[in-house]
Parts: C-alpha cells; structure tokens; sequence
C-alpha cells in the first residue's frame, strides 16, 4: 500500500487584523476576489476590514477626522460575506484616489511634502490596527502599492511595517506578470454579445455600427470582443504603426520643442472605408468596426486639451467620444470614394460591462487569487509581490520590483504582439468571414 506522505508544516506569519482594499475601475468577479480573500483570513481567525472606496477615506483621515465604520470602512465576517462570490459590482466600493500621485522618482521618497498622503494612509490604517494590506487594482493601483512598500522601508527602525501584496485587476488584460486578468473574459462575453445585436441591426438596415470598445493602453478587450462577436474590423493601439503612425512637434511648458506619437487619421478611416467596400463587394453592405478607446492617446494635442485629467494624468476618455468622432468622418471618407450614402453609428462600449455577475472562469480566477493574498502574507511570508496564477491556477508572486521600473517607479504595459498568433486571428476572421 503505498505511503501517504504529509506536507511538513511551515511555521505561519501572524497577523491579528488585515485589511483588503479596491482601487480603480469596475471589474466583474471583483466579490470573488474580497470575499474569498476574506474568508481565507477569517477562517484562520485573522480579522478583516474591507476599506470603503479605494484610498479616499485613508487620505482624509486625521486624529480629528478619524475612520467610520460603516462609512470609511466594514467590518469583514464569515457572514456577511457569505454568498457574495457570484455576484456583479464591488461590495466595498472602489475610487481613483491616488496617495502616490506627486511620487515618480525613488528620490522623492525622502520629500517629506510628496510623501504626506502616504503617511496619512499609513497612519490611518494604523489606527484601525492593520497590520497587513491587501490592495486590488489596475497597474496604476500596483505602482501605488509599491510606492506604500517603499514608504515602509524607510521608517524608523523598530517601527512595525505593514506588508502589502497585489492583486491584479483589469479588465483591459494589459497586465504584466499574469496572462489572463479576471473580469476579462466577462467583459468580452458582455461585448461580443452586443456587437453581435448590433451586427443583426447593421444586417436589417444595411448600415455599420462603430463600436469603441474600452482599453487605455492595449487592445486585448477590443480584440477579444471583435473576435467572439464577429466585427468585421478591429484596430487597436497596437495596430498604430507603419502608415497609421504620424508625428507631432509641440512645445513643452518650457517651451523646448518635443515630438509625439500620433494617429494617421486619414490612414486609419481609410482602412475602415476598405472593409465597407469589401464587404460590399461580397454581398454584405453592413458590419461592425470595433476600434479601442485608446487610440484617443493618439489624437492630437489641440483635440486634448480641453479633456479632463484623473489623478493618475489620464484623459477622461469618454469625454472624447472617438466613436462618434469617427463615424462622422468614417461616412464623408465613404461617401466621398464611392458616391453613395452609407449610415455608421458611433456608439462607446464598456461601461456596462465591468459590473456584470462573473463568468465561471473569472469567479474561479478571482477566487484563486482572493487565496492568494492569504498565502503569499501567512504562509510564504511575501511583502511587495503581486498575486498571479499560470497554467491550471496554479499560484505565483511576482516582486514588485519585476513589474514596476525602479527609476520612473512607472508599470509596464503588456501589450498584445503584432505578429502573435492572437494578433493574427483577428486579422484572419476580418479578412476571411
């Protein structure tokens, strides 16, 4: 009979309170990830605190403004977390605030001003006594996670520091250090399901649909939704090379004159309008464009200025409306080459899709992850690593210092390779349905 062997145990961090905060964007599968991080402490009789809306309520703390319970934060139990792991939304709130925002340098650690909203998280999450933070998020989240770290490890010695380990979220997928991010898959099932409404719509009145689909910095959304939903074209930043390139020569706020990449507007309308007369061609005067709502980065300054910026510097983009810009000059380009009328709608996609209830794949993704901050804090004993999984689940902890550059103290965006057999896919479908 053969020999069951044991596991030797391995002596356990120990914690008396932690808590798990979400920062950023809406992503499905976001109640999975709480709640089982949640009940993984709870069950090891560690306390949890879920911190109410991001960092807002940490940065406005103060002895005189001290934490609310109900209001800046909740009390975590196995009971009133119980049930949450399928549902849609965040049951802890979620914001932008950033307490690293005036920190993009190691040397502005030692600034005492640029480093006061760190402090103040510090000092409020001490007030709860938290000894262990859990922080969820996009890489903006993460490179405030680090910079948390690193405020950590300058305190005065003998001074106890609060660990902090990472777990990604995006819904963008543009993450490094983990393949798949959760929510993803949702928010591509969500999408591609509309594009393909909108695809029997364009079919019964012999028009298009442009659809901007979400993702800042990579197209992994978009070409995810264009692929299970059937668009006939995908561009992506990704795709902003060759002809599709253009330069800008702006002066700083110095005045020094500096270049910018920037869109070939022409080029880029002028490919869609070759997909319309294809189509046309084969029999199907009607379709769906799918473009990324990142390529707004791409416009020129002059069409930027007047667009808000959140505290991490980016442009409010919803408040470009690309879809609808390009629509309109997509129906001039098209009527211009062919003389004929054709109607394009432009309409912006993405909103509806980051607080979906979760699709099987990212409840069982988020939830691994949830498990994930337990281990990496109690059982491996991690600081400064993001949570990630490879193969089936299987879990990783990426240091901080792998994802994040230590001069710019900047992420790096993962973006989806122009030759890669994904890339291609699209490129196949649009060419070949």
């Amino acid at each position: 009979m053969a020999e069951t062997l044991s596991r030797p145990t391995q002596a356990k961090r120990s914690f008396k309170r932690v808590a798990i905060l979400f920062s950023g964007g809406p992503a499905p599968a976001a109640n999975a990830v709480i709640s089982t991080a949640a009940v993984s402490f709870l069950r090891n009789r560690i306390e949890v605190v879920g911190l109410r809306y991001g960092y807002s309520g940490l940065m406005e703390y103060s002895e005189e403004n001290p934490l609310v319970e109900g209001e800046n934060y909740l009390r975590l139990t196995l009971d009133n977390v119980s049930g949450k792991r399928c549902t849609g939304g965040i049951f802890i709130g979620t914001a932008r605030a950033n307490p690293g925002k005036h920190i993009s340098s190691p040397e502005h650690m030692s600034d005492p001003k640029r480093v006061a909203p760190l402090k103040t998280v510090d000092a409020a999450l001490r007030s709860l006594g938290v000894d262990a933070l859990i922080s969820i998020g996009g890489d903006d989240t993460l490179k405030t996670a680090n910079k948390f770290k690193l405020y950590q490890e300058q305190l005065p010695e003998g001074t106890q520091k609060i660990p902090v380990v990472h777990l990604p979220k995006t819904i963008d997928n543009d993450y490094m250090g983990i393949d798949f991010t959760f929510g993803y898959f949702t928010a591509v099932e969500m999408l591609a399901s509309e594009i393909r409404n909108l695809l029997n719509d364009a079919a019964a009145s012999g028009s298009y649909f442009l659809t901007e689909t979400m993702g800042r910095s990579a197209g992994w959304l978009g070409y995810g939704a264009a692929i299970a939903g059937e668009a006939s074209l995908v561009i992506s930043v990704e795709d902003i090379t060759g002809d599709f390139l253009d330069e800008e020569i702006y002066k700083d706020d110095q005045g020094a004159q500096k270049s910018r990449p920037i869109m070939n507007i022409k080029a880029v309308v002028d490919r869609i309008v070759d997909t319309m007369v294809a189509r046309e061609e084969e029999g199907h005067p009607y379709g769906v464009i799918a473009i990324a709502e990142g390529l707004a980065e791409y416009l020129p300054l002059s069409d930027l200025k007047r667009i808000p910026r959140d505290d991490h510097g980016h442009i409010s983009i919803a408040d470009v409306s690309l879809g609808r810009r390009f629509a309109k000059i997509v129906m001039e380009a098209y009527t211009k080459r062919t003389g004929k009328k054709r109607k394009v709608t432009g309409l912006q996609l993405g909103y509806e899709a980051r607080c979906n209830p979760p699709h099987a794949f990212d409840i069982m993704l988020g939830s691994q992850l949830g498990v994930g901050a337990y281990r990496a804090l109690v059982e491996e004993k991690k600081n400064g690593v993001m949570v990630s999984v490879v193969g089936q689940l299987d879990l990783q902890y990426v240091p901080f210092e792998e994802l994040v550059d230590p001069e710019t103290l900047v992420t790096k965006v993962r973006f989806i390779e122009p030759d890669s057999d994904f890339h291609k896919l699209a490129r196949f479908l649009e060419t070949y349905e």
